[in-house]
């Protein structure tokens, strides 16, 4: 086989594979927030789709607890 045959071969198998999906919990810059509550500073519940959403930006963040095997 040709060196340029074999290039163009595996291009064209490349093409025909499907690219990956995003998985439903995988999220990306602009993506919508999932809808969720959550317990307020001042003994309350927030929900922050009725309270928040289109009115305030949002980052998400996770920490693991310290000395977890996360």
């Amino acid at each position: 086989m040709k060196p340029a045959f074999t290039v163009l071969f595996c291009l064209l198998l490349l093409a025909c594979v499907p690219a990956p999906r995003q998985s439903a919990l995988e999220k990306r810059v602009g993506d919508r927030a999932p809808i969720f509550s959550a317990a307020g500073s001042l003994d309350t519940l927030v929900n922050y789709d009725r309270d928040y959403y289109g009115k305030h930006h949002l980052v998400l963040t996770f920490f693991p607890a310290a000395y977890t095997p996360v």
